[in-house]
């Protein structure tokens, strides 16, 4: 795996900064605001809760993601003197430049951040981060931290998807870039899909950033610009911890693809010299990193057969090709044929691990598109997947949410006439229920002032929204799941996944290290429960709000509207 940088820690915070300044947010932020400082409020203290109402893509589960880049965003967030003036200049003039001045000195060192941790499963409705601070401050944070949140939970998602699509047994490989929305949109998918079970990236800065392993093999452009072996150059290759002289390769490949055909029965008429040209240029150059698109002309008439000869010219010299990338037409059928060939190599030149070469599939792969290909027959190592991981194609957001809950200890609630969008007051604790076999089966929300529940003792509990029948579990441990982490304008560095450089070294060797490690090891934990694991739509088994939770609902919803 690519190691991060020394100075990632900066280099992170800066581009935080520079991508999310106090002015990204939406201008009612500011007017209410300016509100809250013109009546004397803004100092009151509030309590904000993030979450979502549905799980993303008609599924059962969600990963959380973005809490990283929130806190950099809260540790630098202050408003410089062009931003002041900007605000000056689109605000009404009858605004009072005390407020501006208030702006001026305003920083977040009065808010405190609860959260869930980065890259854990998490349900609708579960409020995901608790932020409290004073009442223009924390309204203020708003649109940021959801911009910051929701697409880097939904793209996480949407990974863990494509990953429980293809099982643990097949490498992935996230080639975006070019089809997301934007340069930090390709970015934060390259990140977060790595978090959310991705193996490898194309994406070189999101390496650079964050110490993910990079993989690319070669575009069809650079097969078809070569026409003959006369644009080989040079023509020659010095064998692998060998003081000897340079070899023809040329002549070298030329007999092994003779060979090859006289092997498979195939016809040298049909094979595409250009293409022979590239693949003998491209392992000249890069001999123990070959891995070329054999299906620029075709697989089994041109591309495998050239392949061959120079993965068995390379082996004579002493390097170890890597294998071939499918891009186009039935990737369980070709890749079958391509293996059969390997394996007919491997036996007939007596290349042992010939055989065992790897094989890529890229062609435009869904979720489903995975599934399917697990349904087959096929000999697919890596899957490449672009357009419909980072741009998500079946649900492009995932439609977080930012409610208050209380403003000066006074619980605050949204009463709609759709019942979905009316929230829940007060300040909330959330734990999640383990049973006796290890398996979490039930996240809990209670009031915050009630005492926790205990593992080994039965209580009671509302299903949200699934009537007023209690219903009894007894848990067999319980875990509380936010986690205070940000306090007085610093990152808690008390919580090893919070601090600064201590995150970052958790997310690229723990969350960012493929399948052995804590996504997606917590992901297939949860998989073997049923409320956890349904990728697809589960029955309404809601989150579980304590007795006084339901209580302080009702209460609130007897009040006048405007208390």
């Amino acid at each position: 795996m690519a190691a991060p940088r020394g100075d990632t820690c900066g280099l992170l915070e800066r581009s935080v900064r520079a991508r999310v300044p106090p002015l990204l947010t939406d201008l009612y932020q500011f007017t209410m605001a300016y509100a809250y400082w013109r009546a004397g409020r803004h100092q009151e203290p509030a309590v904000f809760e993030l979450f979502f109402r549905d799980n993303p893509f008609g599924g059962g589960f969600s990963l959380f993601a973005g809490l990283h880049d929130c806190l950099l965003f809260l540790r630098g967030f202050r408003f410089a003197e062009d931003d002041v003036e900007f605000l000056r200049s689109v605000l009404p003039p009858t605004t009072d430049p005390g407020f501006f001045q208030f702006l001026r000195e305003l920083d977040c060192s009065g808010v405190t951040l609860r959260s869930v941790p980065e890259g854990t499963v998490v349900f609708a409705r579960v409020p995901l981060m608790e932020v409290e601070g004073p009442l223009a401050v924390v309204q203020l944070l708003e649109t940021s931290l959801l911009c910051l949140t929701n697409y880097a939970s939904l793209v996480c998602s949407n990974a863990a998807r494509f990953r429980l699509a293809a099982g643990s047994g097949r490498q992935l490989l996230e080639m975006g870039l070019r089809r997301a929305q934007g340069p930090d949109g390709g970015l934060t998918a390259s990140r977060y899909s790595h978090i959310g079970g991705f193996d490898l990236t194309s994406n070189v800065q999101a390496g650079f950033l964050f110490g993910i392993p990079v993989a690319g093999t070669m575009a069809h452009s650079y097969v078809t610009s070569f026409t003959s072996l006369e644009q080989v150059c040079p023509q020659t290759l010095v064998a692998a911890n060998s003081d000897l002289a340079p070899v023809d390769v040329i002549s070298l490949t030329k007999g092994y693809l003779r060979r090859v055909c006289e092997l498979l029965g195939a016809e040298p008429g049909k094979i595409r010299e250009g293409e022979l040209a590239a693949f003998l240029s491209y392992a000249i150059a890069y001999p123990c990193n070959f891995l070329p698109v054999i299906d620029s002309y075709s697989v089994s008439c041109s591309g495998l057969l050239n392949f061959c000869a120079v993965a068995l010219s390379l082996c004579q010299l002493g390097y170890k090709p890597l294998g071939v990338r499918l891009d186009s037409g039935d990737l369980c059928r070709q890749s079958l044929e391509v293996r059969r060939v390997f394996r007919l190599c491997s036996k007939h030149f007596s290349i042992a691990d010939f055989d065992s070469l790897i094989i890529v599939g890229t062609n435009n792969i869904s979720e489903k598109s995975i599934a399917e290909l697990n349904s087959k027959e096929n000999e697919i190592s890596v899957v490449g997947v672009g357009t419909h991981l980072v741009t998500c194609t079946e649900q492009p957001s995932l439609g977080c949410v930012y409610k208050l809950v209380e403003v000066g200890g006074r619980p605050k609630m949204k009463i709609s006439e759709d019942p979905e969008k009316s929230t829940i007051p007060g300040r909330k604790a959330l734990y999640r229920l383990i049973d006796a076999e290890g398996h979490p089966f039930l996240d809990l929300l209670s009031l915050e002032a009630e005492p926790p529940p205990e593992a080994g003792r039965q209580l009671k509990y509302f299903p949200l929204g699934c009537g007023d029948s209690p219903a009894s579990v007894t848990p067999a441990q319980v875990s509380c799941l936010r986690q205070e982490v940000f306090l007085k304008g610093q990152v808690n560095t008390k919580c090893p996944l919070t601090s600064l450089w201590g995150l970052i070294e958790y997310l690229t060797e723990a969350l960012l290290s493929s399948l052995r490690v804590c996504v997606f090891s917590r992901f297939f934990f949860f998989r073997s429960h049923s409320l956890f694991a349904a990728q697809q739509k589960p029955e309404p088994k809601c989150r579980a709000p304590c007795r006084r939770c339901t209580l302080d609902t009702r209460g609130c919803r007897s009040r006048t509207p405007t208390q």
